[in-house]
């Protein structure tokens, strides 16, 4: 074999690993059994005969070897590079609703499956629910960043404020916001500017259409109680526009705070001791999450109830004019596509409801004793009977 002849690979590789580190090849002629080659390691020579022999299979000439090695170099992929293309994304879902009885989370799914995700092989979700409380947000958010999500999806004002607080890098989505703006979420609908992004129900806007609604389901009304849940950074602001509204309407509001679901009990009896003629709910993802237990309360109290959500209706409240929550989650399932697929939160502007919805409980109606106007059943989206 010439001076410009290597042995085949496996042979040198196989004498290299015999040797310490920092070892030197050099060729030496035609001497020695690695056929011209002796190693030294620092100043001594290594010039002891390496008792292993091979057959040459393959001659390369030097520059072929620099060729071969360059284009394995160019074609297998860096292990970060290989690992990081065969990770299933892992994202952390936030909601103060149970498992068991949750329409805005199936909804959520049903959205990811329309995109292609499958949970369990090519999506991992991190679920924690609330169970009708808020309260637990803070630890859900920390166990998240500890898991080292992709992204958190923040299902109310809430847990988004409790996302805000935790990370300032990992992307959230907010499924419901009240007021994005105004709440600090993001610095505009259009530019959010920062790590958050979502959809807004604009609940706020809609709060003075369904008094009026309300007030037309129930024309001799005039003392309303106002429920605010406390955990919402809006509920001032929504008492605001509760308030305004009742004024043109001429009718006299009562608010009523509630921090936790066990405050129910409470409120209600002292709605009943004051006099108030109906309830009013300027929205919340606690009332949403106890709306079963919210409207059998407004029942045996007698009480006619308008809420802010369709599915409040279906557990018994008597009306609603609101946005179409099992829409806005729905659609929360594109964000989280965009952001696994590179987006960036900031760039994504925040949406707005297109479908909104006049829902009466007519069952609940007739419970209470009340016949409802049929120029407002003429009107409405859907009729529960």
């Amino acid at each position: 074999m010439s001076e410009d002849e290597l042995p085949d690979a496996a042979n040198v590789a196989f004498a290299l690993s015999d040797l310490p580190k920092a070892v030197a090849l050099r060729p030496k002629g035609r001497q020695g059994f690695l056929t011209g080659w002796s190693f030294c390691a620092g100043h001594r020579a290594l010039d002891r005969p390496v008792k292993r022999t091979y057959t040459p299979v393959v001659k390369l000439r030097r520059r072929e070897l620099i060729v071969t090695l360059v284009l394995g170099l160019l074609v297998v992929p860096p292990a970060d590079e290989a690992e990081q293309a065969g990770k299933v994304p892992r994202i952390a879902f936030l909601t103060t609703t149970s498992p068991e009885s949750s329409p805005t989370t199936d909804a959520f799914r049903r959205g990811l499956r329309d995109l292609g995700y499958v949970e369990g092989q090519n999506l991992a979700v991190e679920w924690r629910w609330g169970r009708g409380s808020t309260e637990r947000f803070p630890d859900f958010v920390a166990e998240a960043v500890r898991l080292k999500v992709d992204l958190i999806v923040a299902a109310n004002d809430p847990a988004g404020y409790a996302a805000q607080k935790a990370t300032k890098t990992i992307p959230i989505v907010i499924a419901l916001m009240g007021d994005p703006v105004g709440s600090g979420f993001v610095a505009s609908l259009a530019r959010p500017g920062g790590n958050i992004t979502g959809l807004t129900g604009q609940g706020l806007d809609l709060i003075a259409k369904r008094l009026q609604l309300f007030k037309e389901a129930v024309p001799n009304v005039s003392r309303m109680a106002l429920l605010l849940d406390m955990s919402s950074r809006v509920s001032k602001l929504a008492m605001k526009e509760a308030e305004g509204a009742a004024r043109v309407l001429g009718v006299q509001l009562q608010p009523r705070e509630i921090s936790k679901p066990s405050d129910l009990d409470t409120v209600f009896a002292s709605i009943i001791r004051e006099g108030a003629h109906a309830v009013f709910t300027a929205g919340g993802t606690m009332f949403y999450a106890n709306r079963g237990q919210l409207a059998d309360h407004a029942l045996r109290s007698r009480l006619p109830m308008a809420c802010d959500s369709a599915e409040s209706v279906e557990a018994g409240c008597l009306m609603t004019y609101a946005t179409s929550l099992t829409d806005l989650f729905r659609r929360a399932a594109a964000y989280v596509d965009k952001i696994l697929k590179g987006a960036k939160p900031a760039d994504l502007p925040v949406e707005q409801p297109t479908k909104f919805e006049l829902v009466i409980n007519l069952k609940t109606a007739k419970a209470l004793g009340l016949t409802i106007p049929p120029v407002l059943l003429l009107r409405a989206d859907r009729i529960i009977e």
